[in-house]
C-alpha cells in the first residue's frame, strides 16, 4: 500500500512491493552475488545530460512569509543551470508559482480560493514569476523566455508542433526557456500536481535525455522514516509495473499537491519517451550541483524502447490524411537517416494540415514512410521539389527546411 504524505512528506510501499526496485541491499552486494537483470543498469548522471528539463514546484520559488521570490536561493540554482550551459548541458526549466507570488498583493489570503480567483492571481503572478527568473539568470549572463503552456498545447498535435519549434529555437539562440502553466485561463491545469505532469510533457516533447522533478522531499522509501526507524531510501525504480501505479491512490483530502500520483504519472511520460527521470530534495542551495555529487534521490530510469515507442505511435496510431511521393534521391536519404527535404517531393495528395500524418511513397509507389507534415497540403504542394532556401518565395514566409523532419518520421521496413 502506498502511503501519501503531502508534497514535503514521503512515500512508502509494503514489503511486497520492495521487489520492484534495486534495494540498497542490492547494491552493497560484490558483483559477482548480484543477479544479471535490468534492476542493475546504472544510475543516470545529472553531467551526462545533453537536454536537461528541470521542475521547480511554488514552495521552492515562493517564500512562504513574504510571498516574494526566493531570490537567494534562485541565484543558487541559476549558477548550477550556468554550469551545466558551460559544460554543454541544455536546459529548460519548467516552474509555478505565479498564483502563490500575487495572492498577498492582491489580498486573495483565505485558504481557499475560487476559480476565477485563482485565474487572476495567476495573471499578476505570472509577471513578477518571469521577472524573477530573467533577473537571476541575467546575473549568470543567461538569457530568460518565458513560455506559458496548457496539456492542450502538448496535446494538440499543431500545437504541439508549434511549441516544440519554438522550445528549440530558443535552445539554439542559447536561451533559457522558462515554462509555466498558462493559469490565467486554464481550468483543469491549475488543479495540484499539474506542474510534475507538464514538466515530463515538455521532456517527451523536446526528447530530453533528463528530468528532474524538485521538491522537498528527497525520493521513494520502504517506510514513512518519521516512523519507522529501519526505513531505507529506494534509490533506483527500473521500470514502472501496474502494481506500483495502482498503488498511487487519491491524496488525502485538503492538500493541494498530487504527491506521488503526479509524480508516477510523469515518470510514465518522461521513462516511456527515452527520459530518465529524478525526484530529488531542491530546497538546499546549489540543488543540481548536489544532485551532481551524489545527493540522495530516486531515479527513474528510462524505458530501453523509449525512442522507438513513439516511433511505433507515429506509424501505426494515426491515419495517414495524405501522401508524398519522393523520388530516388530522396529515398536514399531517407533510408540513411536524413529528414525529407522539399527538394526531393514530386507529388503531394490528400487534404492536410500540419502537424497531421501523411504516407511517403517510393517512386515507384510503394510504402517508405509515415511522418508527421510540417506543413499543411496546399504549402506542400507549393515547396514540393524546391530547395529549402526558396521556400520562403515560394509561400511568402519562412517555415521549417524540412518537409517532415526526422525525428517525425517512421520508415517502413
Amino acid at each position: 500500500m502506498l502511503l501519501f504524505f503531502k508534497e514535503a512528506d514521503l512515500f512508502f510501499f509494503e514489503k511486497k512491493n520492495q521487489k520492484t526496485f534495486a534495494s540498497p541491499e542490492a547494491h552493497r552486494q560484490p558483483p559477482r552475488h548480484r543477479r544479471r537483470t535490468r534492476y542493475t543498469r546504472n544510475v543516470p548522471k545529472v553531467t551526462e545530460a545533453r537536454l536537461l528539463v528541470v521542475k521547480i514546484g511554488s514552495a521552492l520559488v515562493v517564500d512562504p512569509d513574504t510571498a516574494a521570490p526566493r531570490a537567494a536561493w534562485l541565484a543558487t540554482l541559476c549558477a548550477d543551470i550556468a554550469a551545466a550551459r558551460a559544460r554543454g548541458t541544455q536546459v529548460i526549466v519548467v516552474s509555478s508559482g505565479a498564483i502563490s507570488l500575487a495572492r498577498q498583493a492582491l489580498g486573495l489570503t483565505q485558504k481557499k480560493l475560487r476559480l476565477e480567483e485563482k485565474q487572476a492571481a495567476a495573471a499578476v503572478g505570472q509577471i513578477r514569476l518571469a521577472q524573477a527568473w530573467s533577473e537571476a539568470l541575467a546575473a549568470h549572463g543567461l538569457i530568460a523566455a518565458q513560455l506559458l503552456l496548457t496539456f492542450g498545447d502538448t496535446e494538440d498535435r499543431r500545437r504541439y508542433l508549434n511549441a516544440r519549434a519554438t522550445l528549440r529555437t530558443l535552445l539554439d539562440l542559447h536561451c533559457v526557456p522558462v515554462i509555466n502553466e498558462n493559469d490565467s485561463v486554464a481550468t483543469a491545469e491549475i488543479r495540484y500536481g499539474d506542474n510534475d505532469r507538464l514538466a515530463a510533457r515538455v521532456a517527451e516533447m523536446v526528447q530530453a535525455d533528463q528530468l528532474v522533478l524538485f521538491s522537498d522531499i528527497d525520493g521513494l522509501y520502504t517506510a514513512d522514516p518519521r516512523r519507522v526507524a529501519n526505513a531505507q531510501h529506494i534509490p533506483l525504480v527500473p521500470a514502472l509495473t501496474p502494481d506500483i501505479e495502482a498503488a498511487a491512490g487519491d491524496p488525502p483530502p485538503g492538500y493541494s499537491s498530487g504527491g506521488m500520483r503526479t509524480k508516477l504519472a510523469a515518470a510514465r511520460v518522461a521513462t516511456q519517451a527515452g527520459c530518465a527521470m529524478a525526484v530529488a530534495r531542491g530546497g538546499t542551495d546549489h540543488p543540481l550541483a548536489a544532485l551532481a555529487a551524489g545527493a540522495r534521490c530516486t531515479w527513474f530510469l528510462a524505458a530501453p524502447e523509449g525512442r522507438s515507442a513513439r516511433k511505433r505511435w507515429i506509424a501505426g496510431s494515426l491515419k495517414p490524411a495524405g501522401t508524398l511521393t519522393i523520388d530516388a534521391g530522396a529515398a536514399r536519404a531517407l533510408a540513411a537517416g536524413s529528414s525529407l527535404l522539399p527538394a526531393g517531393v514530386r507529388a503531394v495528395e490528400g487534404e492536410f494540415a500540419r502537424g497531421d500524418a501523411v504516407l511517403v511513397l517510393g517512386p515507384d509507389g510503394s510504402r517508405l514512410a509515415q511522418g508527421l507534415s510540417a506543413y499543411g497540403s496546399a504549402d506542400a504542394a507549393l515547396i514540393a521539389g524546391r530547395r529549402s532556401d526558396a521556400i520562403e518565395a515560394a509561400l511568402g514566409w519562412r517555415g521549417r527546411d524540412e518537409l517532415i523532419h526526422r525525428d517525425d518520421l517512421v520508415l517502413f521496413t
